[in-house]
């Protein structure tokens, strides 16, 4: 039977929802049983991680990310997904408050991108300007022999994360980040990592020409692996 897994959702919840479609969508089902058992907390009210990482004022999400850790422990689950990069910051506090594997999206996102990193080793990172400012990827991927590469304009991608999260996607949205993904493959960035959740509902509009992949979708796949016990 297919093991249950627990999502720490709400960030945003339009995100959580695409997760659970993607995970849905790769299951090789013939049947309602074939599919993995989820436990969503879908929070919307955790903490902004923009207010609190970026203009400095906002609560600390940890403690709420560890409630909701704990609660999904105590229902069953066997293992625990969140489809938020930059709320990955706060996962050194949920993997110390549980007993159970927390499939960490930014690590394995890493180890993808390593498989697909050009010569140079360069990697583009369409995301929030957080994860620039905490520099949750830079180690990892430096680690991995890899660069972190930015598009110039991060103030646009944050003005297209809170138009989403406020209404969804619109053209504007599609456009500033159409446009961040330009400008890294002009300056010869073709992999690019979509690590933002608000990005994957848009993950479409990258600029033709570059190869984008999509932290979500690594997540998915992370989900299933431990799910269908499969090997990865």
């Amino acid at each position: 039977m297919p093991r249950r897994v627990g999502i720490l959702g709400g960030m945003g919840p339009q995100a959580t929802v695409l997760l659970m479609s993607r995970v849905i969508a790769a299951v090789p089902a013939a049947d309602d049983r074939d599919h993995v058992p989820l436990i969503v907390d879908q929070n919307p009210q955790v903490p902004s991680r923009i207010a609190r990482l970026i203009e400095g004022t906002g609560e600390d999400p940890a403690p709420v990310l560890v409630a909701m850790a704990r609660r999904l422990e105590a229902a069953g689950v066997e293992a625990l997904a969140m489809p938020c990069n930059t709320a990955h910051h706060f996962a050194p506090a949920i993997t110390a408050a549980v007993a159970i594997p927390f499939l960490d999206m930014t690590a394995l996102s890493v180890a993808h991108a390593r498989r697909l990193a050009g010569p140079d080793g360069r990697i583009g990172v369409l995301a929030s300007p957080a994860l620039r400012r905490i520099g949750l990827f830079d180690g990892k991927l430096g680690q991995a022999g890899l660069t972190a590469v930015y598009p110039e304009d991060e103030e646009a991608l944050l003005d297209a994360i809170r138009r989403i999260k406020a209404s969804g996607v619109d053209a504007v949205a599609r456009d500033i980040f159409r446009r961040a993904s330009m400008q890294l493959l002009e300056a010869g960035v073709a992999t690019q990592m979509i690590a933002c959740t608000e990005f994957s509902l848009l993950a479409d509009s990258a600029e033709e020409g570059a190869k984008a992949f999509d932290t979500l979708d690594v997540l998915v796949g992370a989900i299933l692996d431990f799910s269908l016990a499969r090997e990865a």
